[in-house]
């Protein structure tokens, strides 16, 4: 019994069961139902939808066709239009080029017809021409024919009486030449050799520094201007005093200017200054104080320079005040050269020479160390610097063969040793020498102007050129004014008239150029 109310219950559930799962099976294959229809509802609308946007797509597709089919149109016309204005003016290019080509063609024309007529002329003329020098040298036949038979000589016989005269006047002209040449190198010929010792001598020359009217003293910042000034500038007014100079003091950075035409004094102010921009105590009472302390130094300084330049020489002994008047001439210059080194060179130059010439050679070397002693002092006397180193020679008991060599050398007396004359010329040497003397330079150009302007007043010169350092005049003429003979008596009269006009050592050599020059243009 048990057993089949188990298999009934068994049988119930599994019929149950069944019954559960038909009823899940239906409710899912309404859901399923559902789903597919809603997305069947979906794919419908998205279908739509693509539709739509396909259709807008189209549309603007089109309308962006139309705008650039339109664009291109456009730009199609324009580029159209150019071409055509481009063609329009080519074309009228051609027919303005073809118009002046007519114009060249009928110029052409007018002057080969113009040319063939000028031909024709000149083939008359040559014709003329010939005739005429066949005429002329009819006429010369004769008058040689008419000469031999009243000299009676004939042509040849002429010719050699002719080629001996002009032989016997150019032996005379050479003759009278070589005298004049022999008697030049006889006077000169001392000159020359002193001038050969001098140039050799100008190896030994020592540079020059040339000298300025104004000294530059660096400040260590513009802050130091103020106190160089000071209160209502009495500091500036104290050192300008005491010193005798002037002080500028501008625009220019951490820099004072002392001007001043004395070179001592100048140097005293610049000292001055430096120290007391050092020391950082600037008031009247310091400046005096300091400037005359640099006065000192300065006064052993001087006495320094001149016993060291004495002791250089070898010159014996110089009476004390001389050597200080030695010492100053550091402070001194003359055309921008320095006194004191300019002594020395004379000194050395007057050796030199005093041993080649056999001269005393002492008497020489004292002379030219002492021949501008004068210029030490002589803004302080009146008088040359000739006459004040006289003077002060004899004051102090130098020898009259010294005080000659110094009273002589500018000329103001006849000289009368060759001592005398030595010093003359390393003077001269010394201070002609190029780069010694600013004046030097400045003679120098105005000479060569002169020159070339001797060559251009010439008629038919086009152009002179000084060369050589002013030893040659090159001229060039127009070859259309002036022939080959000219050329010859142009140079002779160029020479003579620079002889005439021109002060000049040496010679100078004059060159006449005539050239003929044909250019033309391969087209």
């Amino acid at each position: 019994m048990v057993v089949e109310i188990a298999l009934i219950v068994a049988v119930v559930v599994l019929f149950l069961t069944n019954l559960g799962l038909i009823a899940y099976y239906k409710t899912r294959q309404k859901k399923e139902s559902h789903l597919l229809e809603i997305s069947e509802q979906k794919a419908k609308e998205a279908l739509d939808l693509a539709n739509r946007e396909a259709d807008q797509i189209r549309r603007r597709a089109e309308l962006e066709a139309k705008e650039l089919k339109q664009k291109v149109k456009e730009e199609v016309e324009r580029e159209t239009t150019e071409k055509r204005k481009e063609i329009h003016e080519m074309e009228k290019r051609l027919l303005r080029k073809e118009d002046l080509v007519e114009k060249r063609m009928t110029t052409l024309d007018s002057k080969e017809q113009s040319l063939d007529a000028k031909e024709e002329n000149l083939k008359r003329q040559a014709l003329s021409i010939a005739q005429k020098e066949q005429e002329v040298q009819r006429i010369r036949d004769e008058q040689i024919e008419t000469l031999e038979r009243i000299s009676g000589l004939t042509r040849e016989s002429a010719k050699y009486e002719m080629m001996k005269l002009v032989e016997e006047e150019a032996r005379k002209s050479v003759t009278k030449r070589v005298k004049k040449m022999e008697e030049e190198a006889e006077t000169t010929a001392i000159q020359k050799a002193k001038k050969i010792i001098g140039l050799a001598i100008q190896k030994s020359a020592s540079d020059y520094v040339t000298e300025a009217t104004v000294s530059v003293v660096d400040l260590p910042s513009d802050d130091m201007k103020g106190r160089i000034i000071g209160r209502e500038g009495r500091n500036i007014r104290a050192l300008e005093a005491a010193t005798g100079v002037d002080l500028i003091i501008d625009d220019t950075p951490e820099a004072v200017i002392v001007s001043s035409f004395d070179p001592i004094r100048r140097e005293v102010a610049r000292l001055s200054l430096e120290r007391l921009i050092s020391d950082g105590r600037i008031h009247p009472g310091r400046i005096e104080e300091i400037v005359e302390k640099v006065k000192m130094e300065l006064d052993a300084q001087i006495k320094e320079e001149g016993e060291n330049t004495v002791y250089e020489l070898g010159v014996g002994e110089i009476h004390p005040k001389l050597i200080k008047l030695i010492g100053r001439l550091k402070f001194r210059t003359s055309y921008g050269q320095n006194i004191l080194h300019h002594s020395k060179e004379v000194a050395y130059i007057a050796t030199y020479m005093a041993q080649e010439l056999g001269a005393d050679v002492k008497i020489a070397k004292r002379g030219a160390l002492l021949h501008d002693i004068g210029k030490a002092i002589d803004k302080e006397i009146e008088g040359t610097h000739v006459e004040i180193g006289v003077d002060l020679l004899r004051r102090f008991g130098e020898k009259e063969p010294v005080i000659h060599c110094v009273q002589a050398h500018h000329g103001d007396v006849e000289m009368k040793t060759l001592e005398a004359v030595i010093v003359q010329s390393a003077d001269a040497l010394s201070a002609a020498r190029p780069g010694a003397r600013r004046e030097i330079l400045e003679t120098y150009i105005r000479r060569l102007e002169k020159l070339e302007e001797l060559g251009r007043s010439f008629e038919g010169v086009s152009k002179s050129y000084a060369i050589q350092a002013g030893r040659e005049i090159r001229v060039i003429v127009k070859s259309n004014e002036v022939d080959d003979d000219k050329v010859f008596w142009l140079s002779k009269g160029l020479a003579k008239k620079i002889e005439e006009e021109l002060d000049y050592p040496g010679q100078i050599k004059v060159t006449v150029i005539r050239e003929t020059r044909a250019v033309e243009y391969a087209k």
